[in-house]
Order: structure tokens, then sequence, then C-alpha cells
């Protein structure tokens, strides 16, 4: 948009209350004579960039004290996890033991996921094989994160590089390239919102990257796929599918963004479009997982095999119903299994029946929200990153910032009792009862956002949209059909 001209970006601090609030800190909302777009440096997309490294900087430093090392008796550099370190300083990362828990600490074919197995529980009745439990792309991405770290170590040996141990080093250089996944993820947002700009700042600001972006490896699947809703919002169907099928291969939520595609090219006759996207997500998930299917069978179809296997995590509805009503149906993993499938595809029913009975054409980024939210409220595992899975999702569907905000607050919260839940009351945390509780929150925050979002499907604006207030030409004559709200924070209240 060139300065000073009647452009089509949308001005926060006019069209929301929290951000106009926000604004006195620099001065009070836009005013309207101002002219935008001469800065030759500070473009939006390069403000919502900068935000979004300020908080990866900030993840970075809360998970820093899980970082810390010690030597032993040997003089060997270790992970200081003493005393519970990890959950008294609330900075657990899954990254540091899975060097080891993975054997991404071998070298040669030993250390090679999907190759390297190991016993677990050995001599006890529940004995058996274990692999790389992640999809490919995340598995290979573990695998060369671990080799930069021993080249790194093997080179800190001469004195040219300080050192560390080496699942140090390992969770250092992973935090590097998901670091870089994410400013993909927040690029992916600016660009997906030419006119509203800065509700990408809602995901770059976002306080779940503060406390899980680095919690294990699900920002290159954020990555994959908001880089695939862009492609497909800009009319290339083959490249959207590409990159969603490459998402997939790194965690499965990005394969569900499918279903919202189909849909919407549905409503907008271009079905033809939206299959062209499946196919092409069904080649490059296979290109991918083939040749380790091939090569590796038992390794390749470890992930299908654990989940198929695992319980109910804690941080889940079925945990909450075993606790508090005592039922022992969900003990039953294939009771369990049946009734998170059936209701997914219940959900999935209901999502489409809304996407074909929906007065106008719902958007991509809301039918995304809510199949996403379906599947975590009804799966059995809904680990704590899984949660920015929705953050994008979230800054596309619903540009409204104090509900966005507010669940990511009640969700980064829950890191909190979840470990004090962890530290457990031998060593003064919390029993399983208080971290439920704030399940249940975040879980009703989620659902909330769903309701807002099924409003907004069912009753869209008929007339004017305060939402939709531009900037302008400081020439042009007040819109009278501006909202108090809008009149008061612009200069125009009488």
């Amino acid at each position: 948009m060139q300065a000073g001209s009647a452009g089509q970006r949308v001005v926060p601090s006019w069209a929301d209350p929290l951000p106009a609030r926000a604004s006195r800190i620099v001065g009070g909302p836009l005013g309207r004579h101002a002219v935008v777009g001469r800065h030759w440096f500070w473009t939006p997309l390069r403000v919502v960039l900068l935000f979004a490294t300020i908080t990866l900087a900030l993840g970075w430093l809360v998970k820093a004290p899980c970082a810390q090392t010690y030597r032993d008796s040997a003089g060997a550099l270790q992970v200081d996890w003493r005393d519970w370190r990890q959950y008294k300083a609330m900075c657990y990362s899954d990254t540091i033991p899975l060097y080891t828990a993975e054997r991404l600490d071998q070298r040669g074919l030993a250390g090679f996921p999907y190759a390297a197995s190991w016993v677990e529980h050995r001599g006890e009745p529940d004995q058996q094989v274990r692999y790389m439990e992640y999809p490919v792309l995340t598995g290979m991405y573990q695998w060369v994160a671990a080799k930069l770290a021993q080249s790194w170590i093997a080179i800190s040996r001469s004195g040219w590089l300080p050192t560390s141990a080496p699942a140090i080093v390992y969770f250092h250089i992973s935090a590097l390239g998901l670091s870089f996944a994410w400013l993909v993820t927040v690029w992916a947002l600016v660009k997906l919102s030419p006119r509203r700009p800065w509700d990408a700042a809602l995901a770059a600001l976002s306080p779940l990257v503060i406390v899980h972006a680095f919690t294990n490896f699900d920002v290159l699947a954020t990555a994959l796929a908001t880089t695939g809703l862009l492609a497909w919002a800009r009319r290339r169907p083959v490249l959207a599918g590409v990159l969603l099928g490459l998402g997939a291969a790194t965690k499965a939520y990005p394969a569900l963004l499918l279903l919202p595609i189909v849909l919407v090219a549905l409503r907008a006759g271009r079905l033809r479009a939206g299959l062209t996207a499946v196919a092409a997500a069904a080649v490059s998930w296979s290109v991918v997982n083939l040749p380790i299917a091939l090569l590796f069978p038992p390794g390749w179809a470890e992930f299908f095999r654990l989940n198929s296997r695992r319980g109910a995590d804690p941080d889940t509805l079925y945990t909450v119903l075993s606790v508090f009503t005592g039922w022992p149906g969900f003990a039953q993993v294939r009771t369990l299994n049946l009734v998170s499938a059936a209701l997914f595809v219940l959900a999935c029913a209901a999502i489409i029946w809304v996407a074909l009975t929906a007065p106008r054409p719902p958007r991509l980024a809301a039918l995304c929200f809510l199949v996403v939210a379906a599947f975590l409220l009804v799966n059995k595992v809904w680990s704590p990153q899984y949660s920015l899975w929705l953050v994008p999702l979230a800054a596309l569907a619903i540009p409204r910032w104090k509900p966005v905000l507010a669940w990511m607050a009640i969700d980064a919260l829950l890191w909190v009792p979840r470990m004090a839940y962890y530290l457990t009351p031998a060593h003064k945390g919390l029993p399983i009862e208080p971290f439920l509780g704030a399940v249940v929150v975040r879980d009703a925050a989620v659902v909330a956002l769903a309701a807002l979002i099924l409003h907004s499907i069912y009753r869209p604006p008929t007339g004017p949209d305060p939402d939709m207030q531009t900037y302008r030409d400081k020439t042009q004559p007040a819109n009278p059909d501006m909202s108090p709200y809008q009149r008061r924070y612009c200069g125009y209240a009488s």
C-alpha cells in the first residue's frame, strides 16, 4: 500500500477494544490524519517477525534452567536434572531426554531413526522392542540435529567452540531450527491476511509459544500447515497438498486440514482443486514414508503401533471422567480407541453439515480451527505442545484479540499445575485432581472459541462490518457508518 493512499489494511486499534487500550502506551489509537506505508524498513511483516523473535527468545530463557550441566565423578559433563529440576523450574522439554531415549547419541546405523532399536522393560512381563516413535520427517529432523550436535562436540574438543553436555548441544541446535520454523509460520500468517497483518501478532506474541515452542517438535508441522494454507489461498492446490502431506509426515494434524479444504472447494465450485490438493498430499506423504517403510518396516510402524496401544493421557477428558466418576471403562484401550474415533467422526460429520448449510460459505480458517479443536478435545492424547496447532488457526479464524489471548493465557498457565502434578506429592507437588480441573478450564476455553466461530458462521454481519474499517487518506471524510466506539477512538466523537 502506498503512503497516504486509501488502502485496505484493517486498523486493530479502531476495530478491537484490547489493541486500542494497549496502544495508549505509544500514544493511543491511530489518528485521523495518520499516513501509513512510508517507513522504509518497519513494515507490518517485519514488526510481527520481531515480535515473534522476542517471544522465541523468552521461550528459550524459560527452558534455560533445564540446560544446566554438572560434572560427574568421572569428570564428564551431564545434564543437571537432579532433584527434579525439570519440574521445579517448570522448564521441561522432551528434546533433552529424547537424545538418549531415542538412541540419537549412537553413531552409524545404530543411531539412525527407525533402524535403531532397544528393549524396554527388559525381563518384565511387558518387555517390548522399541523404535523411534515419531513420524518420518520429525525423526529425520532429530537425527540431523543429533549429527550436528556430535560434530559440534568433536570440534569443541580442539578448543574452537564452547562445549556442553551432548544432549544440551542437541537441544540448542534443535531449538535454532524450531525457531526458524515458527518464524516461517508467522510469515505465512501475515501473508494470509494482507488486510489484517496485525492479527498475526496474536501468534507472534502468544504465551503458548513462550512455554511450548521448544517443548517438542510441533512447530515444524505448524510451518508446513500454515504455508500449505497460504498456497491454497494463492490458488496453488498442488503445492498446498504437497506442503500438507509433508506436514502430515511431520505430525499427523496437517492432514486434518484437507477436510476443510475439500468443503470450502465444494462450496466455491472448485471441488476439482480440493481433490487435487488431497491427491498431492497423499503423494508427498507417500514419497517421504515409503522408503523408510520398505527399509525399516518395524521402525516405521512404531508411531502407529504406539498410538494404537497407549492409554488416555492425563490431560484428556477421558482421564477427567475416570478420575472424577471412578468409572474404569476407559482403562480398556480398545474401548478408548473406539470411543475416541467415533466421537471424532461425529464431530467431522457435524462440521461438514455446518459447512454445507451455512448461509454464506465459511472461511477456511474457521473450518480448520473447528476440525483441529474437535480432534484435540476427543482425542486420547493432548500433549501440551499440541495446543500450538491451534495458535495460527485462531489468529486467522477469530480476529478478536481478547478471547484468543484469554484462551492462550489459560492454556499456557496449565503448564504450572502440570509440572506440579509430574513432581508428585511425594516431592511437594500436587495430586492429579487440581491438574484435571485446570484441564477442564482449558477445554472450556477452546469450546468457547469454537462457539464464537459457529456464531460468526451462522450469524454473519449484515451491515457494515466494524472490524473491516481500514486506513483512509486524510483528505477523505469520516465514514458515516463508523461505530460509536470507532468514532470515539478515531477522533470523530462530537
